[in-house]
């Protein structure tokens, strides 16, 4: 589309959208200039419809300028046309009409990749690997995966006939869509004779009662003595339950976070209601960069208050609270209406929207307006950079071998097949490949597309465009050469060299067709570097609270 064309619709969108809202607040002195937009834009609306070469689709008009408009605020900020509520609705409770089953695309074809137990999909004998053909008789050829997705959904009580191939057969299945609820804590479990862990993955109307519940049983009918908490990966949801989560280990009371807008009713502070599940027990939280928002207004409460351990790696930066405004004809305007602050005072929000540079890219708050905040100890936290952790997880290198098999999808492709021919393994925290096992994984990569190209080769190739400008090729080919035999032959090793970290993910994938989720999460635990550190801090307690003191 024409940039001067988008310009207009992103007037029209402002004007449209934005006049009720805008009248009945602070904004009366632009009356005029908002009737003003109005009136272009109905009349551009109209000589559009009634002028242009072709036809145009009024709707789709509409929302590229509504989009665009929204594009130049932030990306949390969004319009959610009636036929996306169903997945407004799954972001804010967890829930949709459905099958219960994730899907992906591989070459072109789309697959289960991974039912959920106990719902449809899984009663039906769907598999991980199952390659969906036809969905009530109509072909999915030429679909993409979104659009396969909202044919899987569907109102629950609601049948559907999925025809699929395994491993050659064509086969059909009648499943009967229900209410599919993912649990905000897929795992939670004891890690040791002490150390419970709970993983937590969202933040629906149900978080802070599945965290509780969790603990409780950890705590009282498993012996927990310390927690891990892990909120790496979560993107966040909704802020009331951040802070039920917060009021699981800090008193009634506590303020745990402010929020302060353009308008007077979003100047808030958010406080804890009621009493406290535990207010001694040790505490570790891991965090990564996924971890955002409601995430790291927990994470962030309990390094304010001094009440736990964070440990991972520094956090996402969304300190912006969304609101969602019913609009017409059953549309929605999700929109940024305030920033939070968490009891320190600070907001860890580190990209700033209100001023973008010249490619319109907004960045992150400079040093120089960084801020100096204190924990109720007296240790130093600084504001715009989402939430430090007290300890740091060194990220570890992702070889590109390991890369390229996972985009080509070869560990995926291999757990169809060993799930095909194994009809048990061992326990999800027990099972590991024998060396045959590995040699046959590696034996099955032997005719298969998985090229990548190291760092070690893009330096060669740079030096050699290097030595040609200042012709020192002709003196050195034969040493570039050998160099480069070397480097190839090097690469056929790195199925060996980095046995482990391969043999990691294709154990996890495959305890996944036993196991599924649950069983994915207690493999991935016994190799994870943030979860071992957090037991070892744990473990010493004179460790434990000096780092909760200040330096």
């Amino acid at each position: 589309m024409k940039t001067g064309f988008k310009k207009l619709l992103v007037i029209g969108g402002l004007a449209a959208t934005g006049a009720i809202g805008i009248f009945a607040t602070s904004a009366k002195d632009n009356f005029f200039e908002i009737s003003k937009n109005l009136e272009i834009f109905a009349t551009l609306y109209r000589e559009l419809n009634v002028f242009y070469v072709d036809d145009v689709q009024p709707g789709d008009m509409m929302k590229t300028g509504i989009d665009a408009m929204l594009e130049s605020l932030d990306p949390y900020t969004t319009y959610i046309t009636e036929s996306n509520i169903e997945d407004y609705r799954f972001m804010t409770t967890g829930q949709y009409g459905g099958i219960g089953s994730l899907i992906r695309s591989v070459d072109g074809d789309v697959y289960i990749s991974e039912p959920y137990e106990g719902f449809p999909a899984f009663k039906s004998g769907l598999k991980a690997g199952d390659k969906l053909l036809m969905i009530d008789g109509v072909t999915i050829e030429g679909k993409d995966q979104e659009e396969i997705s909202k044919m899987l959904k569907g109102q629950s009580g609601t049948q559907l006939e999925v025809t699929f191939e395994r491993f050659g057969e064509i086969q059909k299945v009648m499943l009967k869509r229900e209410e599919i609820k993912i649990p905000d804590v897929p795992y939670y479990g004891m890690i040791d004779e002490n150390i419970g862990y709970i993983r937590l993955t969202s933040f629906t109307q149900t978080a802070s009662q599945e965290v509780k519940e969790a603990f409780l049983d950890l705590r009282d009918k498993q012996g927990m003595k310390e927690l891990i908490f892990d909120l790496r990966g979560n993107g966040g949801g909704l802020l009331r339950e951040a802070v039920n989560i917060v009021n699981l280990f800090v008193p009634r009371g506590q303020e745990v976070v402010s929020t302060k807008g353009k308008i007077e009713e979003w100047d808030r502070k958010h406080i804890t209601l009621s009493e406290p599940v535990d207010l001694n027990i040790p505490l570790v939280i891991l965090v990564d960069g996924g971890s955002a928002s409601a995430s790291e207004i927990v994470s962030g409460t309990i390094q304010d208050l001094d009440r736990g351990v964070v440990i991972g790696n520094r956090t996402y930066g969304k300190g912006l609270v969304q609101q969602t405004r019913d609009l017409q004809y059953n549309n929605k305007l999700k929109l940024t209406v305030a920033k939070y602050y968490i009891p320190s005072g600070r907001c860890i929000q580190k990209l700033d929207y209100s001023h973008k540079n010249d490619d319109g890219i907004a960045e992150e708050v400079p040093d120089s307006l960084l801020k100096v905040f204190y924990t109720e100890n007296g240790r130093k936290v600084m504001d715009g950079r989402g939430i430090e952790p007290d300890l740091l997880i060194q990220k570890t290198e992702f070889p590109h071998i390991l890369a390229s098999l996972l985009s080509e999808s070869l560990f995926f492709k291999y757990s169809n097949k060993y799930a095909a021919e194994h009809s048990e393994i061992a326990a999800a925290t027990e099972f590991r490949l024998s060396d045959e096992e590995y040699e046959a994984f590696m034996a099955y990569l032997e005719d298969k597309n998985y090229s990548y190209t190291t760092d070690t080769e893009r330096e060669l190739e740079e030096l050699v465009k290097i030595a040609k400008k200042e012709k020192y090729w002709g003196l050195a080919e034969s040493e570039f050469s050998t160099l480069e035999t070397v480097l190839k032959s090097k690469k056929k090793k790195d199925l060996i060299i980095f046995k482990d970290e391969i043999e990691d993910i294709l154990v996890n994938e495959i305890v996944s067709r036993y196991y599924y989720q649950r069983g994915r999460i207690e493999s991935s635990l016994a190799s994870d570097i943030a979860v071992a550190e957090a037991k070892r801090v744990l473990k010493e307690p004179s460790e434990y609270q000096a780092i909760l003191k200040p330096v």
